[in-house]
């Protein structure tokens, strides 16, 4: 894919996303329910590689890591992320003279050290340089298992999830502008989207931030409101963090069948009227309506002009303390499903009074 914009850090997409959790067992078999494949464990370190498609999960179960430290004080998390880039080193000193903060990770005899910068909520942002089959820093650092030796096995088809599509921060209230400064002035990033959406009693303000390689998205949410969905995940993440990563799919329905059948909670479908709704909104759109709303997969897109740009999505309960996933599938749209934000928004505001997080007033008796 050519670069929408200048591209001074060489980025060539997400690399992989690293994940710890305090108490062992916790990830595992939830990446098995997602579809996800035990491929590699890393030679000197609790470590291990999880892979779907393209799709590269890391389970740090290290000692006295920086994983470990932050499974600690977050909980089960996505503790780390990297970007593929075209040159580790120049990228990294680069990030280096534009302010950012080094990592140290502490490399064994005879393996890579891993370039890492200081990023959202203190996780580690890698830089990785080294992701081609034969020759990644899977090849160098991990032993692949039994069944996996031969690179042309080494991409289990899953639930059909080939990409990671994009990767949500929630930050503190006035902090998003800092932070898609902070990927503006080091990756170049642009904002593509703008989001202020008010629910019934809650808000939330959203910056959709794209890289020059249109391959790395990252939205950017803060509370919009008091008491919402993101001073939620706050308050029980214990920081600022990744709220949700999203995996792409090129048959929805299918990888939805598949997830259902691994028993992982999905959130409940909109209303009959949504549906009923979704001709209005998109005319000519041709998806099996029944079929979407059986599922509770939300559509968007638009077929103005006669030309289809559709987006399906549906996202998982909450599976690792507030952390939850998105599923989606595009056909040539490049959102992220603005027209299903506030029917999502309301539902997320529901469940949070169902809970008993978020308190409202009882309405009031009108007089006669």
């Amino acid at each position: 894919m050519a670069d929408l914009f200048d591209n001074p850090m060489g980025l060539c997409g997400f690399e992989f996303v690293e994940f710890a959790a305090p108490t062992p067992g916790v990830l595992e078999p939830l990446f098995e329910k997602l579809g996800f494949t035990r491929i590699a464990r890393h030679r000197s370190k609790d470590v291990d590689l999880w892979r779907q498609g393209d799709i590269n999960f890391i389970v740090n179960r290290e000692p006295r890591s920086l994983a470990y430290y932050f499974a600690q004080e977050h909980g089960p998390s996505a503790c780390g992320l990297a970007f593929r880039v075209r040159d580790a080193h120049k990228a990294y000193y680069r990030a280096l003279e534009l302010g950012a903060q080094p990592i140290d990770i502490p490399a064994g005899p005879m393996e890579l050290r891993l370039p890492a910068i200081k990023g959202i909520g203190g996780a580690p942002l890698y830089l990785i340089d080294r992701y081609e089959d034969g020759k990644s820093i899977y090849d160098i650092d991990f032993e692949f298992l039994p069944g996996y030796e031969d690179p042309a096995r080494r991409h289990p088809v899953g639930h059909g999830f080939k990409l990671i599509d994009h990767l949500t921060h929630n930050v503190y209230r006035g902090r998003m502008a800092y932070w898609a400064q902070w990927y503006q002035r080091l990756f170049n990033f642009r904002e593509i989207r703008y989001f202020d959406i008010q629910g019934e009693y809650t808000g939330l303000k959203s910056r959709a931030m794209t890289a020059p390689d249109g391959l790395i998205r990252i939205p950017l949410n803060e509370e919009g409101g008091s008491g919402g969905q993101i001073e939620e995940f706050l308050l029980q993440f214990n920081g600022e963090g990744i709220q949700h990563i999203a995996l792409r799919t090129d048959d929805l329905l299918a990888s939805v069948d598949a997830l259902q059948m691994a028993g992982v909670p999905l959130m409940s479908a909109p209303n009959d009227i949504y549906y009923a709704m979704l001709e209005e909104r998109l005319p000519g759109h041709g998806e099996p309506v029944a079929e979407l709303q059986a599922r509770g997969i939300l559509l968007d897109g638009s077929t103005a002009g006669g030309e289809k740009r559709l987006l399906l999505q549906i996202f998982s309960q909450p599976l690792l303390g507030p952390v939850f996933f998105e599923f989606i599938q595009r056909k040539n749209d490049e959102g992220f499903g603005e027209g299903n934000f506030k029917a999502l928004f309301e539902s997320l505001e529901r469940d949070q009074i169902r809970r008993g997080t978020l308190k409202v007033a009882a309405a009031q008796p009108q007089p006669a």
